[in-house]
């Protein structure tokens, strides 16, 4: 177990070089308690939710491995996210699906209400964290085609639409209750597998269908929406109606917030880049931080290079307040509750490093065009022990510092998770 007087000895060293640059580690960790992450409850039960849970997954959605321990009740998926929580540095979000609803009988996705969410609104006032939303287009006989919004069937469209209205009524609801904004993130699976000969038809539905999902007003104060693109996916390798340049040009024209995910884009593309392009223009962002391995396979997130660059550009052109930051993996290979803590963790401490840093004195020197310095400096920052300022952080938080966490999760799989497959 680490020893908090060497944690402390540590930070004190590491503050004294990073003020050598101008940089004040207090400031940084207060800056990054601020940041507030929403974790994603779909990584505790294997995107399996409540009101249909033996519904096979559709949608380009799968689910790799079988380690024990899987969430099967509202539950034992929030005393899991409770316990991943508590191992987390900070205060967070959760976000939920439209699956996730806690209801007394039986109701399909376009008959769930506010009320069917009242369970989570009670956790997360007990708990002291915000919700998050997304509507579930995908695991439902409806899904007609690999089709929703942008169905030729009306009945398949009238459906789904009444399913986005109902998204937005229970994000409202959050947001009402909780006191905190709820992001409501849209994303369907529309498209073809193979070469289509109308592109643009699709499309006017969806815009059509958009349009009137989001024809009421409420107030942003309690929700707003955000709309997510994607390359491809798998059944509709060939047209994806909802692309990345769709929902750019929606989001713009509409007053919404564009949904970027890391493992969305072609594996040569660097997301990062695309923050600068779209923030002058747009209303703010909304990151699923995931970790493609070839494409969207919804590896946990690592601190690697892509989050390093996520983190940096939204740190250096300082859009964290235009940004709301969303974890999206899912493994069934390992722990799951170990994999929020691994995500959510590495997201932060990707953020704490990216701030630890004289961004304005390196701004000013790239203004001047001294490129030397800004090498020099960004250079001999990877090594600074960035480690011990992330130890005190713990520290502070009341977390674990280093591996101690792992000891909590073996204490737990052990007493609350592995004996549910005997159950």
């Amino acid at each position: 177990m680490v020893k908090t007087d060497e944690v402390e000895r540590a930070y004190q060293v590491a503050k004294a070089r990073y003020a050598e640059l101008g940089v004040d580690t207090d400031k940084v960790m207060a800056q990054l308690t601020q940041v507030k992450l929403s974790i994603h409850c779909w990584q505790g039960d294997d995107l399996h939710g409540f009101l249909n849970p033996d519904q096979e997954l559709t949608g380009g959605i799968g689910i790799s491995g079988n380690y024990p321990g899987r969430a099967r009740t509202p539950d034992e998926l929030t005393g899991d996210l409770h316990e991943a929580l508590s191992l987390i540095p900070g205060s967070h979000k959760v976000q939920l699906h439209t699956i996730y609803g806690v209801t007394n009988k039986k109701k399909d996705f376009n008959e769930v209400e506010p009320s069917d969410f009242k369970y989570w609104v009670d956790w997360a006032k007990q708990e002291g964290v915000g919700l998050d939303m997304n509507p579930s287009f995908f695991s439902n006989p409806m899904v007609k085609h690999n089709f929703t919004l942008a169905s030729p069937e009306k009945a398949v469209r009238d459906y789904w639409i009444e399913v986005g209205k109902k998204s937005r009524a229970i994000a409202n609801y959050f947001g009402e209750e909780l006191n905190q904004q709820s992001v409501n993130n849209f994303w369907i699976p529309d498209g073809f597998k193979d070469n289509p000969i109308d592109k643009q038809a699709p499309r006017e539905r969806l815009i059509e269908s958009l349009d009137e999902v989001f024809a009421k007003k409420y107030d942003e104060k309690n929700t707003i929406e955000a709309v997510e693109g994607k390359l491809f996916g798998t059944g509709i390798e060939s047209y994806t109606v909802g692309s990345h340049l769709f929902y750019n040009n929606y989001a713009i024209s509409r007053g919404k917030l564009w949904t970027i995910d890391a493992g969305h884009w072609h594996p040569t593309e660097d997301v990062s880049d695309k923050f600068s392009a779209f923030l002058p223009f747009g209303k703010g962002l909304m990151l699923h931080v995931s970790r493609p391995v070839r494409w969207d396979s919804d590896h946990v997130v690592i601190f690697d290079d892509a989050l390093t660059r996520i983190t940096r550009s939204l740190v250096r052109d300082n859009e964290l307040g235009r940004t709301n930051i969303g974890l999206d993996f899912f493994d069934a290979t390992i722990n799951r509750v170990a994999a929020w803590v691994i995500g959510a963790r590495a997201t932060q401490k990707a953020l704490l490093q990216a701030m630890l840093a004289p961004i304005d004195d390196l701004k000013e020197a790239e203004l001047n065009f001294d490129f030397t310095k800004r090498l020099a400096v960004t250079e001999e920052l990877k090594s600074f022990p960035f480690g011990a300022i992330w130890d005190e952080f713990c520290l502070q938080n009341d977390t674990p510092v280093g591996t101690d966490w792992l000891n909590d999760i073996h204490s737990y799989e052990k007493k609350v998770q592995f004996p549910r497959d005997n159950q």
